[in-house]
């Protein structure tokens, strides 16, 4: 039997920004199996217990019909990642609700272009990445990776490696100052991810400071409107 993350809309709260803070309240809009995550307004909206917990959110996203997530930035980047890494879990494409004028476009033959350069750079540094790998093994072992949420291709949430450097040491800022530890970023590239050339994507925390703009925020809020409907919308 499915079941939806969406509960039945009985013993409706008057939520208030005095609640902000907890998870369980929130404003979920969703349309032919879109999900809008938004922050609280003068809204009556049910207590959604599963969102204080990442592993219910995961399960409640697994067995739900909902397709991708849309969320807005101004929820805050500690929201943002607690979504991101649930949706990554359900295996749930996350994005963030911007305008299109501030979406990365969507170029596939640009992306092809970037697909060959890619592999061919590969191809010449895979010896320095190799031999970086032996010395992090030796001066500093432990994980070789870390992933970095950012923003790529129409707003969506992807994780960007990078080798794991600890900056404190020879290696790390040796590594650091010739960006050696971005090097596994052209995995990404193959992944189509994001691209060699152009705009650099987005952390989430550089997508949360640009929300702050007055103009930016007022035109996410009438785009995702215009999408995406109210939970109790009788045209779903």
């Amino acid at each position: 039997m499915t079941t939806s993350i969406i509960p039945t809309l009985e013993n409706l709260y008057d939520v208030t920004q005095e609640h902000q803070d907890n998870r369980g309240y929130c404003t979920l809009q969703w349309r032919r199996g879109k999900l809008l995550v938004k922050p609280l307004g003068q809204v009556k909206q049910p207590y959604l217990p599963s969102l204080n917990s990442k592993r219910s959110l995961v399960e409640c996203l697994q067995h739900s019909p909902v397709s991708l997530v849309s969320i807005d930035p101004q929820l805050g980047e500690a929201l943002l990642r607690f979504w991101a890494d649930a949706c990554e879990e359900a295996d749930k494409p996350i994005f963030l609700s911007i305008p299109a004028s501030k979406k990365l476009p969507n170029q596939p033959f640009q992306r092809l272009i970037n697909w060959i350069a890619a592999f061919l750079l590969l191809l010449l540094v895979s010896p320095v990445m190799l031999g970086l790998v032996v010395l992090m093994q030796v001066y500093s072992p432990g994980s070789l990776f870390c992933h970095e949420w950012r923003v790529g291709e129409r707003g969506k949430l992807f994780r960007a490696m990078r080798f794991r450097t600890q900056n404190t040491t020879l290696l790390g800022r040796w590594m650091g100052k010739y960006s050696l530890d971005n090097l596994p970023q052209l995995f990404n590239v193959l992944r189509g991810d994001m691209s060699l050339t152009g705009s650099r994507c987005w952390t989430l925390e550089d997508a949360v400071q640009l929300n702050k703009l007055p103009e930016i925020k007022a035109s996410w809020e009438v785009e995702a409107q215009s999408h995406l409907l109210h939970l109790d919308s009788q045209t779903l």
